[in-house]
């Protein structure tokens, strides 16, 4: 199975719907699993057509330690309170200690001070893993982290071993996953293992700059990859200035696409843009027909 990211840096440019349009023609002809690995802000489910509604839970993600009070030993001494810096800890209206989910990072400086051992660490549930059929032909896995919690790197990893074991049991021939935006510990985690990287950005300044802190990582890796240009139009020096980046530095332009806002209707429709408006099926066959030549090519070196 070949494992493909779909990568960006910058977010906004279009890096889920292009995902949702190439895995949707990609599955015409192999079997497939898409991943979302945006686990901070899910989306790719969405332009694919699954909701909860249709989706099941697969997984509840334990890990971070949350502070837990034992009230019936509680003296109400607040010497937690006191003791606690992040001002998680307050009291109610009969003196008992209050925790806050969001405040608390599991420390334990509040357990520490208390001398009626009323107070204990406890892991938490970060984010729940669910699966849900697209109407496509293939499954998507996605994860949501829970608000206010950490470890988002540590859940893409549980939600790639997840879809690893599903693209098995369906014998998939490709896993193409949907990054989050950035380069931090999520991004990390969603390109180590990939076989190919897809880098979708756009011709402004801010999309270049943060593209080529997103092909440092890729090129960490010693990860193959290629670029698409969307919205090529809206900045057309922009565009040509990337270009001839590209070509000095030898990076493969996979193809561009031109600023629809048809692309923000099929969104609004949960619908990938080549199903919304099949005029742009051609543009994504060629992306996509240029992506597996590249990987091909890769693969016999």
């Amino acid at each position: 199975m070949k494992t493909i990211t779909v990568l960006s840096g910058k977010g906004g440019v279009g890096k889920s719907s292009i995902t949702a349009s190439l895995a949707v023609l990609l599955a015409e002809n192999h079997k497939l699993i898409t991943v979302d690995c945006d686990v901070d802000a899910p989306n790719l489910a969405l332009a694919l057509g699954v909701i909860e509604d249709n989706s099941q839970l697969i997984d509840r993600v334990r890990s971070e330690q949350n502070a837990i009070l034992i009230k019936e030993h509680c003296s109400k001494c607040q010497e937690c309170v006191e003791a606690c810096k992040f001002q998680a800890i307050s009291v109610d209206k009969e003196d008992f200690p209050v925790i806050s989910d969001l405040l608390c990072i599991g420390c334990g400086a509040c357990t520490l001070v208390c001398g009626d051992n009323a107070l204990k660490l406890e892991s938490v549930e970060i984010a729940g893993i669910r699966v849900g059929e697209t109407g496509y032909g293939f499954p998507s896995v996605s994860a949501q982290l829970n608000i206010g919690k950490s470890g988002s790197g540590n859940v893409v990893n549980i939600v790639k071993i997840w879809a690893s074991e599903i693209a098995e049991a369906i014998n998939a021939e490709y896993m193409v996953i949907d990054s989050a935006a950035g380069i931090g510990c999520p991004v990390i985690a969603s390109v180590r293992g990939s076989d190919y990287v897809v880098l979708v950005t756009e011709p402004t300044p801010a999309a270049f700059w943060d593209l080529k802190r997103a092909i440092d990582i890729v090129n960490h890796f010693n990860i193959h990859y290629g670029v698409i240009i969307n919205k090529n139009d809206i900045n057309s020096d922009f565009t040509e200035e990337m270009e001839e980046y590209f070509t000095v530095n030898e990076i493969p332009v996979l193809g561009e696409i031109p600023f629809d806002q048809k692309f923000v209707y099929a969104l609004v429709n949960l619908k990938p843009a080549v199903i919304f408006e099949p005029e742009y099926t051609g543009k994504f066959l060629e992306i996509l027909k240029e992506m597996i030549k590249n990987i091909n090519f890769w693969d016999t070196i």
